[in-house]
């Protein structure tokens, strides 16, 4: 990985010879951290996904209003996707860490106190900056923590991400069923973001500056990068899939499988405990097969459950169906992003923000495509959309890797 000059007696040492030459403490310090960098973010991102029906009643907002509200996080988080890559690159992930996060938090705890709408919209805006901002530094930094230790960890990373959602989700639910004001919730979930990052973030691996990196930055080469394209092309499929997942399911079991509310409501769980499940084995997975042979074997098995889900519309086989769509889909991020981190000439920040910003567009498509071909046909129909992007991403996906050497 590295592209200094062995000959020259000026040469600068790579980042990650650098990080390698830590002691091992430093960088088992470091993989903690980033642990608890990622629990906490998906727990803020599930702690404002709770409090969506509380924006729309504060501020009676109809369907319209409130998917421009929605859309303000997006569309925050992919604007800011074109210069943060840049910058994580110049300053380090440590301080891009602290920066995005902390501005998650002081947006997070703002959400349900701004008197109008307007301030609503900069406020989730902010929202959708922070998380971007601290979702590309930490991806950085678990790419740079894996190639100090010498092994996968990205997966079990992401994994982190889902249990903090989870945790999120549920910790959230139970306060607010027991009384408690939701901008007191909102406060005390940004309260511990913050201070999980204060402590947290002393501990990331240091910034080395890279003169490549800095030069590729500052030429816009990622642009002409057909390898990143590529990448981006192959996560927006997926996220396409995955989108479609979060949105349609309880649909699907509702509609067609015309299940009982309880067991709708368990289509979204099925599908999220198979991710969080799969992440935490796909390290293993990927040290032992390789990360192409992952991503076929993954997108093949979403493929099969979606499938079997459209084909057999019962609830014991679409829940099933449901979970394998789980499973198969969960470790489709955390290879990409890690084959978007080691691309020759790019920055792992750069690699990192051109990919998500690509891949993040499929996460606002999905739902939206699989909703105007369910109008004009079926939901079964619509949804046989997902199993089409896990063939593709299964026949494509390791091709685009394998050419990366990943």
């Amino acid at each position: 990985m590295s592209d200094r000059s062995t000959d020259s007696p000026l040469a600068v040492p790579a980042p990650a010879e650098v990080h390698r030459a830590l002691p091992v403490a430093t960088r088992n310090r470091a993989r903690i951290a980033t642990m608890a960098l990622f629990f906490v973010a998906g727990m803020m991102y599930a702690s404002w996904g709770v409090h969506v029906p509380t924006v729309r009643d504060r501020f009676h907002l109809s369907p319209a209003l409130l998917s421009y509200a929605l859309f303000a996080v997006a569309g925050g988080s992919i604007a800011s996707m074109t210069s943060i890559g840049g910058w994580i690159a110049r300053v380090g992930t440590r301080r891009a860490c602290l920066a995005g996060g902390l501005t998650l938090s002081i947006s997070g705890a703002l959400i349900l106190v701004v008197p109008t709408y307007g301030l609503l919209l900069a406020v989730l805006a902010l929202f959708g900056v922070g998380m971007a901002t601290l979702d590309v530094a930490m991806n950085a930094e678990a790419s740079a923590v894996e190639e100090a230790l010498g092994r996968p960890i990205m997966s079990s990373l992401h994994g982190m991400f889902s249990l903090g959602g989870m945790a999120g989700a549920a910790v959230g639910g139970a306060l607010l069923s027991r009384g408690m004001a939701p901008a007191l919730h909102l406060a005390l979930a940004s309260s511990l973001n913050a201070l999980v990052l204060i402590v947290s973030c002393p501990a990331v691996l240091p910034h080395v500056p890279h003169a490549a990196h800095a030069d590729a930055s500052k030429s816009g080469n990622r642009w002409r990068t057909p390898a990143l394209w590529a990448l981006g092309a192959i996560a927006l499929i997926a996220l396409i899939a995955e989108g479609a997942m979060y949105d349609w399911a309880t649909v699907y079991m509702r509609d067609v499988v015309v299940a009982t509310p309880a067991v709708a409501s368990a289509a979204y769980a099925a599908f999220s405990g198979g991710m969080a499940a799969a992440r935490f084995a796909g390290d293993a997975v990927r040290a032992r097969f390789g990360a192409p042979q992952l991503v076929m074997a993954s997108a093949s098995l979403a493929c099969v459950g979606m499938i079997g889900a459209l084909l057999l519309p019962y609830p014991v086989a679409a829940l099933t169906g449901f979970t394998l769509m789980g499973l198969g889909l969960a470790n489709m991020m955390p290879v990409l992003f890690a084959a978007a981190a080691r691309v020759k000439g790019i920055h792992a920040a750069e690699g990192l923000a051109h990919v998500a910003g690509i891949a993040y567009v499929g996460l606002l498509l999905g739902p939206v495509v699989i909703g105007g071909v369910t109008q004009v046909t079926t939901l079964p129909i619509g949804l046989s959309v997902v199993a089409l992007c896990a063939a593709v991403v299964a026949v494509a996906g390791p091709k685009v890797l394998a050419r990366l050497g990943i």
